[in-house]
């Protein structure tokens, strides 16, 4: 999650207790609950109304018959009519998004990508890699988030920002309303969770030194485990980072998150408590790069 709120509150704004100190992630909007088609299982996720099977299969036709129309258009040579080329040209562009070749950095600090190119490639993927670290469960952990915190922000904020990201992680109440200990503990038998996965990057102004980056996301947070009565859920938001180049490196100075782009949720049952486990365990995060 971000650092601010669901309004989009800057760094210097309180944490409430149901959005998290981190923000959205952890709060935040309004969260659709599924409930258990399986007693003591909180992620068996009861389906939402059925489609009937015509339907349903009307629209798998459907999704073929534009997959191989889209196909055909992409793999038609570059000499096509002027009619053709205007209409492809009003299509959206993909150029904010579009991975550009540039290798990842090979490089960390404190476990956290750095070393990111002084250009706008370098301060989107470094907006992109700060807020998978400031989005982890190990900023519920206090030497791992003044780890994180030292490592992703200027080094005149970072102090400031210590002392306030401290303050809302201990707080016992915002740490009881998420379902852990006093010291930031899953209760036993279950598994904390709290995963950020950069879905784009946008730069919005570069000059110099200085860089505005957003970055578009969605978020896992939750309890996972058979008694767990706070379920891992998904959100989106966008964080919009202000960078500087300090020490031969982007960091943080500020930012602000809003909701959204949300999109529109599929037909899918939930998973168990045991396979949510067992996927966050199993699969690793990434390093990002444009």
């Amino acid at each position: 999650m971000s650092l601010g709120d669901e309004h989009g509150h800057g760094a210097g704004d309180p944490a409430r207790a149901d959005d998290g100190p981190y923000g959205g992630p952890y709060g935040g909007g309004q969260t659709r609950t599924r409930l258990p088609d399986r007693a003591g299982d909180p992620y068996g996720g009861a389906r939402r109304g059925g489609r009937s099977p015509s339907r349903g299969l009307i629209t798998v036709v459907a999704v073929v018959v534009l997959l191989i129309a889209a196909i055909a258009v992409a793999n038609r040579s570059g000499g096509g009519s002027s009619g053709a080329s205007g209409a492809r040209g009003k299509a959206p562009k993909t150029s904010a998004t579009a991975p550009t070749g540039t290798r990842p950095v090979t490089t960390k600090t404190g476990g956290i990508p750095s070393g990111f190119a002084h250009d706008e490639q370098g301060a989107q993927s470094a907006a992109a890699n700060y807020s998978v670290a400031l989005g982890s469960a190990e900023m519920f952990d206090a030497a791992q988030r003044h780890r994180i915190v030292n490592t992703v922000y200027a080094p005149d904020i970072a102090t400031r920002r210590q002392t306030d990201l401290d303050s809302a992680y201990s707080s016992p109440s915002f740490l009881g309303s998420i379902g852990l200990s006093k010291d930031g503990a899953a209760p036993s038998g279950q598994t904390f969770i709290s995963r950020v996965v950069p879905v784009g990057t946008r730069t919005t102004s570069l000059s110099g030194d200085k860089a505005s980056v957003e970055v578009w996301y969605t978020s896992l947070f939750g309890l996972s485990g058979a008694a767990s009565t706070n379920p891992v859920s998904e959100s989106w938001y966008t964080t919009t980072y202000q960078l500087t180049w300090v020490d031969n490196d982007w960091k943080i100075t500020d930012f602000q998150q809003k909701d959204g782009p949300v999109p529109v949720g599929r037909d899918q049952r939930a998973s168990t408590a045991d396979d949510m486990t067992k996927a966050v365990e199993e699969y690793g995060g990434f390093t990002y790069a444009r």
